[in-house]
């Protein structure tokens, strides 16, 4: 009697384990997909600061991001072919370009509305666009970048001819602060905080936000969808749970910073080492707020329509639907 007891309960402790063990293999299948890391790259520049609280701890994610900064776009392009990353902060027109060159992304969020301004030296006035006929404005790094594309659609739509009767300089925006606080130029387009930089030595003054110009000429309520949060469509496609955490992870800590700007600042310096003073300035005059592609993909529509009918070569191919991701 006692061994056919000692079978029975052998074999309900074996049903029993088995049971248990079919329940463990199918939980870490999920914690493994949930703790699958991934790399978010990010330009270097204001922008760090929506990464702050999820690079400095403040803000959690379930899944576990590395974050590196790029510099450049041929940098950031590396990253993304060769599968270091999956996912990038990108200027939206960047990102549209990387795309009509073979690089399929697609677009989950924009976050950064507001960043461009013209400043003017001290002598110079802005009563409108033919204030700067016969003028050479001064931006950033190269031709095709967004606030030189803006600036460029702005002329042609007052009547003015850009490289004829307007010149565009092109430089680092560093070299840019520096000659403007030198006196050696007239008018530059520039993004934050490199306006609060070329302001600080007392000379010059804000002519234009550009911002509220597009809002004018355009009708868009957020301002322009000047970059976002991107994703490889491949990793999209069979990730879906873990590009819903990202998205959730980024959006919160976009609202930290915003709520805590002393502290994003901190957190930041290591990547933006400018003076704090220089950054409380800046931030003023910046806006972010995640805002999910679904809900913007008509401002974006607009704004790249409206870019490359400007200047054609700035905006290579107009996206396709698919490319609104979320």
């Amino acid at each position: 009697m006692f061994n056919h007891h000692f079978r029975y309960l052998m074999l309900l402790v074996l049903i029993l384990l088995a049971s248990l063990t079919g329940c463990a293999q199918a939980a870490p299948g999920a914690e493994n997909t949930a703790a699958e890391g991934v790399t978010l790259i990010n330009p270097v520049g204001p922008i760090v600061i929506p990464l702050a609280g999820l690079e400095g701890g403040a803000v959690e994610s379930s899944v576990p991001v590395s974050i590196q900064y790029w510099k450049t776009g041929d940098e950031a392009i590396g990253l993304l072919s060769n599968d270091t990353a999956q996912f990038a902060v990108l200027p939206i027109t960047t990102a549209v370009n990387m795309n009509a060159a073979g690089l399929d992304l697609a677009l989950l969020g924009v976050h950064e509305w507001k960043v461009f301004y013209l400043v003017a030296a001290d002598g110079q006035t802005f009563d409108g666009w033919d204030s700067l006929i016969g003028k050479t404005i001064y931006t950033p790094e190269s031709k095709g970048q967004t606030v030189d594309v803006l600036t460029r659609y702005a002329l042609t739509e007052a009547g003015i001819t850009p490289d004829e009767q307007v010149t565009f300089a092109y430089a680092p925006a560093a070299e840019i602060v520096a000659l403007f606080q030198e006196g050696k130029l007239d008018y530059a387009a520039l993004p934050e905080p490199f306006v609060t930089q070329a302001l600080a030595a007392g000379n010059g003054s804000i002519v234009l936000d550009y911002q509220d110009y597009w809002s004018e000429v355009s009708g868009a309520q957020n301002g322009i969808p000047i970059a976002g949060l991107f994703v490889k469509r491949s990793y999209l496609e069979s990730h879906a749970d873990i590009v819903d955490a990202v998205i959730n992870a980024l959006s919160a800590s976009t609202t930290w910073a915003n709520e805590n700007p002393a502290e994003a600042i901190q957190a930041s310096a290591e990547v933006l080492p400018l003076p704090e003073a220089i950054m409380q300035s800046a931030l003023e005059r910046i806006k972010f707020e995640y805002v999910p592609a679904s809900e913007v993909k008509e401002d974006v529509l607009n704004f790249l329509q409206t870019m490359q009918a400007a200047y054609p070569e700035g905006i290579k191919q107009i996206p396709e639907d698919d490319f609104f991701a979320r």
